[in-house]
């Protein structure tokens, strides 16, 4: 197993302890009897320190995943330890990856899509079986987030991360805790909202808000949905992905829709933020590894979803995006009480009761699209 190291260097601490030391008794050798004053002490990210380091090979292996949605050093381990380049890009949402997939204008190695969209992929023949040979590591995947609707026969994906959606506020401005989806259409906060800018994550709650199942493809129910977000645009700020966390850190508005993991990190850069998963229910996410079916680097593509899955490289991960982890001797090695302390990642399971998968609309997703089309050519 490799070596997990802190970011803050070893010399900086003991300079500290000497001067500390020092000062405590005066230089002197006699004890100076001042009152100490104790600091919290901040907890420090997790480092993966690559071990046997190899040459560059001329390999390469292109990765798509979600923007920020990686730490930068665990892919520069992973180039370190097996000479191979990774060639990384980012999306913003589901449907924007499969619409480069789907054209087959781009060749990847690695994509990281969400449930439903694996779903719809494995559909359309667009993912390749992995061969699990190949990826020893995924024994520490936690059996509970495998063979799921969306992957049955456990073929084509292996989790990455996981979460809700849910209500980040900023306790400083918002007074009282909201527990309800209501607040989203609360005038005393107009255009001081953000909703994300993903089609098939709003439209489900505002199914909910409207009383609906967020698989629903009623036409009816998605009017409701419909209706009730062109609505609530005088009161929507604006429609962010990424960008929401650092707006949320720096104040900017009192309410977000956002994913738990955007949400984990923005309370640990601010304490006046927190985060609910309201009581009508919500959305339950697992975004997965996976090869696509045109992939050019099979081998390169299975040894790196096997790293991504080793306890060290996952635990560092972690550390960078927040997210939840499905990895087992990820979250041992990082700290299962402390991990398992945070609602946000470990929600009770009355609220996850209430959580629901997306599912695969099938043909019925452009309605989705089209309906999305409309709000936002307004806004």
């Amino acid at each position: 197993m490799k070596t997990i190291y802190k970011k803050k260097g070893f010399w900086i601490i003991l300079v500290l302890v000497l001067a500390f030391a020092y000062l405590a008794f005066g230089g002197s050798g006699e004890p100076i009897e001042d009152e100490l004053i104790e600091e919290e002490e901040e907890s420090e990210p997790f480092v993966v320190m690559p071990d046997n380091p190899v040459k560059m090979t001329g390999e390469t292996i292109s990765v798509y995943n979600w923007g920020d949605y990686i730490d930068s050093e665990v892919i520069d381990v992973f180039e370190a330890e097996t000479g191979i380049k990774v060639i990384y890009e980012t999306f913003e949402t589901n449907e924007d990856m499969y619409a480069k997939i789907a054209m087959g204008g781009s060749s990847y190695d690695v994509i990281i899509p969400s449930d439903y969209m694996i779903e719809r992929m494995i559909q359309e023949e667009l993912l390749q079986p992995i061969n699990w040979n190949n990826v020893p590591n995924v024994k520490n995947i936690d059996p509970r987030f495998t063979h799921e609707s969306y992957d049955p026969d456990f073929a084509y994906s292996v989790p990455y991360t996981w979460g809700t959606m849910g209500l980040l506020y900023n306790t400083q401005t918002v007074l009282e805790a909201p527990d309800s989806w209501d607040i989203l259409l609360d005038e005393e906060y107009k255009m001081d909202l953000f909703m994300l800018n993903a089609p098939r994550d709003t439209m489900a709650i505002a199914l909910v808000m409207a009383g609906h199942d967020l698989n629903s493809i009623t036409p009816s129910d998605l009017a409701d949905a419909k209706k009730l977000l062109i609505d609530q645009k005088p009161l929507v700020l604006a429609y962010v992905v990424d960008e929401v966390k650092d707006k949320m850190i720096a104040g900017e508005a009192s309410v977000a829709l956002v994913w738990s993991g955007d949400a984990t990190f923005c309370m640990s850069e601010s304490d006046e933020l927190n985060y609910v998963v309201p009581k009508e229910g919500s959305n339950i996410f697992y975004d997965s590894m996976c090869i696509p079916h045109n992939a050019r680097n099979v081998s390169g593509a299975e040894k790196f979803i096997d790293f991504m899955c080793r306890a060290d490289v996952a635990a560092a991960n972690y550390d960078y995006v927040g997210y939840a982890i499905p990895n087992t001797a990820a979250i041992e090695l990082w700290g299962a009480e402390e991990y398992n302390a945070s609602p946000v990642n470990n929600p009770p399971q009355e609220t996850l009761d209430k959580c629901q998968v997306f599912k695969y609309l099938g043909d019925d997703t452009r309605l989705y699209d089209q309906i999305w089309t409309e709000i936002i050519s307004e806004f």
